[in-house]
């Protein structure tokens, strides 16, 4: 285990990061993060017009297999959006696992329960060519307490 030491005013926080992303898309070995596109950024806190962007975008093609990337639980299914004409990609999956509590977006589930292996496929990644023409289609990576994912890759 790797601690870091983050100091706020006269306070010593310790803090572990050891848990670490494994691969989470078929043909993204290292989890390469969504660059820049016409449609935004890929980075955490990246500007999304009036909101910041609240997860990390790791590549990934449309209908490519998504793995767990690291033994987890899965906690349900989760709906992305309230507008209809993104229903193509408004799925996603409620994930525990290494202490951490996250969400993958765009991703068709095989199941939305129970306990996956590392390594195992967790879903599909859905069509985003089809709703965001031209967009690096990625799996969107988002803490459920909305703090940034990027250490753990």
């Amino acid at each position: 285990s790797r601690f870091s030491i983050i100091i706020l005013t006269e306070r010593v926080l310790w803090v572990c990061d050891g848990a670490t992303f494994g691969p989470l898309c078929e043909g993204n070995p290292f989890n390469s993060v969504r660059g820049s596109d016409r449609w935004g950024s890929g980075h955490y806190g990246a500007s999304r017009g009036g909101r910041l962007h609240k997860g990390l975008d790791v590549k990934c093609q449309d209908g490519s297999a998504v793995y767990a990337p690291f033994d987890v639980t899965l906690h349900g299914k989760l709906t992305v959006y309230t507008d209809r004409n993104k229903e193509a990609i408004n799925e996603g999956i409620n994930l525990k696992g290494q202490g951490l509590c996250f969400k993958l977006f765009y991703v068709r589930p095989t199941r939305t329960s129970g306990s996956v292996r590392k390594g195992e496929r967790i879903g599909t990644m859905l069509p985003m060519q089809s709703v965001y023409p031209g967009i690096t289609s990625h799996v969107h990576v988002q803490m459920c307490d909305q703090s940034d994912p990027t250490p753990y890759f």
